[in-house]
């Protein structure tokens, strides 16, 4: 035992003497093979720093492999840095084998680097996101209905890929979708899993469109399986929706001139149908407000209605307090225009009892 290890210590502490080192040094091919190699090490993580990594080795390997062969003349440096160089190009191979399996089509493709990659979604929760949808792009052709109003079963989800779709009610127009919107996100947020319904507006593609569609049932699984998609949904579905708002919030103050709240209730007041032109309904408010006002001016005595015309009426004394209730229910600003402010208070008044929720469709 003592014998091996003396032997076993002569070898590492003091080696073969070399007898004469070489004067002239090694080619030029030896150089550029460590060359080569040099960079290969230096190389970093991830696919793309393997492709860096393994192309710099397999060459350095395949010039190592020239200088064995034409200047150091040595079969066993031939061999092992074939051995070596083939080893990087299989490495090279599986690379690319890879890098395909996870190429996804284009239109999915554009789509992660346009909604997911911002929000840093991981691509293989984008692939299991793409996999629920069967990886297949619907069309829909211009004038061609999406959903129609009260018939069409709410049983899927989607989202626009190219074009526009048109969303009515009743014949009225709402609103638009864009591309790499929700098409149906107010439907399916508005049913609980269990529940069934039908669409409540009508979708009508503009312009010729693209959408990819999730099945209910499978979407609901995917949530119900990944906590973190069905976070990711919550957030994409919320802002969808909160767009829409927005969207129906810009109509009406292109129309009325005023930024309402969309949160109030009182935005149904607003909301409601009206004649801004002095209907009916409006002509007997007017009579309404016209003989209380007048009634003061009757009852006082002889003596005070000969007093100038251009004094103004007692009841003009009181009107403070109607004004702020005015502001505060926001009408329509023609109507406000063309009413003097009491005939706003009475107005007011009246419609304080209205509805939370509207009973017939707004116009907007």
């Amino acid at each position: 035992m003592s014998a091996n290890s003396s032997t076993v210590g002569q070898l590492l502490w003091r080696g073969p003497v070399c007898i004469s080192w070489k004067q002239d040094p090694e080619g030029a091919l030896y150089h550029l093979a460590n060359c080569f190699l040099l960079l290969g090490f230096m190389g970093g993580s991830g696919v793309y720093g393997c492709f860096y990594l393994f192309g710099f080795l397999g060459t350095g390997y395949l010039c190592c492999v020239l200088w064995g062969w034409l200047d150091a003349c040595g079969l066993d440096i031939v061999l092992w840095n074939i051995l070596l160089a083939v080893a990087c190009l299989l490495q090279l191979a599986h690379l690319v084998y890879r890098l395909r399996m996870n190429t996804l089509p284009e239109e999915f493709d554009l789509l992660y680097k346009t909604l997911c990659l911002p929000l840093q979604v991981p691509l293989q929760t984008y692939k299991e996101i793409v996999h629920c949808c069967q990886e297949q792009v619907l069309t829909l052709a211009t004038d061609q209905t999406y959903a129609v109003e009260g018939e069409t079963p709410i049983n899927r989800l989607s989202l626009l890929l190219s074009g526009r779709v048109r969303v009515s009610q009743d014949g009225q127009f709402l609103h638009y979708v864009f591309p790499y919107q929700f098409m149906d996100s107010p439907e399916w947020e508005s049913l609980r899993p269990s529940e069934e319904g039908v669409f409540q507006v009508t979708l009508t593609a503009e312009t010729e469109c693209s959408y990819i569609s999730w099945p209910r049932k499978s979407l609901l699984l995917l949530l119900t399986k990944e906590r973190y998609i069905s976070r990711l949904f919550s957030a994409l579905l919320g802002y969808d929706i909160s767009e829409k708002l927005y969207t129906l919030n810009d109509k009406l103050f292109a129309k009325f001139g005023l930024r309402f709240d969309i949160r109030l209730p009182s935005l149904y007041h607003v909301l409601g149908p009206s004649t801004p032109d002095g209907g009916p309904e409006s002509e007997k408010d007017d009579e309404e407000v016209c003989e209380p006002s007048l009634s003061p001016v009757q009852a006082t005595p002889t003596s005070v209605q000969h007093v100038s015309p251009c004094s103004p009426p007692p009841a003009a004394t009181n009107l403070p307090a109607p004004l702020s209730r005015a502001r505060m229910s926001r009408p329509d600003s023609g109507i406000l225009a063309s009413r003097s402010p009491l005939q706003i208070s009475s107005q007011v008044k009246s419609r304080s009892q209205a509805p939370l929720a509207p009973i017939h469709t707004p116009e907007l």
